[in-house]
């Protein structure tokens, strides 16, 4: 799945999640490289309740950040 972020550095994040809710890849388009690379090699493996469940509420600039919108995208897959 692709999604558009907001207020964030990263412009895209491109995901993918299998049939028992299990995040198998993850990749942010721009932002800041170490930190959007750390976040995604974290949530690989991990069940996407989890990734909501820690990363939602982050905030880096203003009321956001891109852990914060990587859980905003994972929710809207959720919600399909």
């Amino acid at each position: 799945m692709t999604y558009k972020t907001h207020g964030t550095c990263s412009t895209q994040i491109n995901f993918e999640v299998d049939d028992n809710g299990i995040i198998t890849f993850c990749q942010f388009i721009n932002g800041c490289r170490g930190n959007t690379q750390g976040v995604s090699a974290l949530v690989k493996g991990m069940h996407i309740d989890e990734a909501i469940r820690r990363l939602k509420g982050i905030q880096c600039r203003g009321n956001t950040s891109c852990p914060d919108q990587l859980a905003t995208a994972l929710m809207q897959y959720k919600a399909q």
